[in-house]
């Protein structure tokens, strides 16, 4: 067996054909992996992702754009409020933090702002590391607090690291750990949009996990809080405002999704020779390409995934019951087609004492019966027994 250093080595040149010659990339950020872990069975995704395949290109060449992504306008707004909130070192930022997160230490009076900058991902993560060990190693004196401005971690992905970029992470005078997310959604009276907050909770949590791996190499590991500090603009302001946001729930599920992705060497080593996503390719060859790589598509695919439309598309032409959502696939067992369900329901195939059959094949009999009820002019007359037809 070679050593892990030339099976990496291996790996990364097998990737970069996969990419195509010359094709940068795309980093693989901690909403993409949010996503990822959301649906863990994709190995498309994973591997696509793994491999730096930039999905949206792919997905225009392929006739199936994706139609999400912040606009322009959005992003500019978003970058305004963050330096806002990061000014004169970060002062404001850690007034929020003691009041929403550590009222009891003593309050910023000084900051250390760490230089992070370095020569690619790898050096920053490594200048990053050391910040953070630098500023561990320094706890204990009152009301020094550190704050690093988006730095860069790393994280183990089915075999590939990913690097993730936070808005930015406090070091507090105890030396715990506290990731930082600056959105430009309003947090009016105190609460903001519950579905904004669930992604931004989720965003932060592989942030958290990534933390805790650097945390671990250390002799003796600090604190990762799990209470992250949720920064957005107050009421209809620009004026920042903070809230503790626990993120233990989502810290586990994307710790126990990410640990089921199958390894992106096992999913590369079962494609056909010379397969490469390159969107300057035909058509025809991108999609032989995508097809050779299965997919699990649900309908919450077509909020994070760009490929979700092309997916969508031959999940309707194989007629996966997927297509119509996991909870309705998880309540039809072993049948996995739309054809399957319908034949199961008439009679003509499945095991009667499979209980999903059986429960097909009773909501088909209650159909015919209140259908027959209504064509003899008796609507009312309907069974009281309900049972959810496929």
């Amino acid at each position: 067996m070679p050593p892990p250093r030339t099976r990496g080595t291996a790996l990364r040149h097998q990737l970069a054909e996969l990419r195509g010659p010359d094709v940068p990339a795309k980093a693989l950020d901690a909403r993409a992996l949010a996503a990822l872990a959301a649906n863990p069975g994709c190995g498309r995704r994973a591997l696509l992702d793994g491999a730096g395949v930039d999905k949206t290109a792919l997905a225009s060449a392929l006739g199936s754009p994706a139609v999400f992504g912040q606009s322009q306008f959005a992003l500019t707004r978003g970058n305004a409020f963050e330096a806002k909130v990061k000014a004169d070192g970060g002062a404001e930022l850690l007034r929020l933090a003691h009041a929403a997160l550590d009222a009891s230490a003593e309050p910023p009076v000084s900051a250390a702002v760490p230089d992070l900058t370095a020569a690619g991902p790898e050096g920053r993560t490594a200048r990053t590391a050391l910040a953070l060990r630098e500023a561990y190693t320094a706890r204990g004196t009152p009301g020094t607090w550190t704050l690093l401005d988006h730095p860069m971690l790393a994280l183990d992905v089915a075999g590939s690291p990913a690097f993730l970029e936070p808005d930015a992470v406090v070091v507090h005078p105890d030396g715990t750990w506290t990731v930082v997310e600056i959105k430009s959604f309003p947090m009016l009276d105190g609460s903001a949009d519950p579905a904004k907050v669930g992604a931004a909770a989720r965003q932060a949590a592989v942030y958290v996990l990534a933390l805790e791996q650097v945390a671990a190499h250390l002799p003796v590991p600090p604190r990762v809080r799990h209470s992250i500090l949720l920064v957005c603009p107050r009421n209809f302001s620009n004026l920042p405002t903070a809230s503790a946001v626990d993120v233990r729930k989502q810290r586990a599920v994307t710790a126990r999704q990410l640990a089921r992705l199958t390894r992106i060497e096992e999913i590369a080593a079962g494609l056909p020779e010379g397969t490469c996503f390159a969107p300057g390719l035909p058509a025809e060859q991108l999609t032989a390409a995508v097809e050779s790589v299965p997919a699990t598509y649900s309908p919450e695919c077509l909020a994070t995934c760009e490929l979700a439309f092309h997916c969508r598309a031959r999940s309707r032409e194989a007629g996966a019951v997927t297509t119509l959502g996991r909870s309705i696939r998880a309540e039809l067992g072993g049948l996995s087609r739309v054809e399957d369900v319908l034949a199961a329901a008439r009679g003509e195939e499945g095991d009667p004492g499979d209980p999903a059959v059986a429960a097909r094949r009773r909501a088909a009999e209650l159909r015919a019966e209140a259908l027959a009820g209504a064509v003899a002019g008796d609507p009312v007359n309907l069974p009281r027994e309900v049972t959810p037809c496929p």
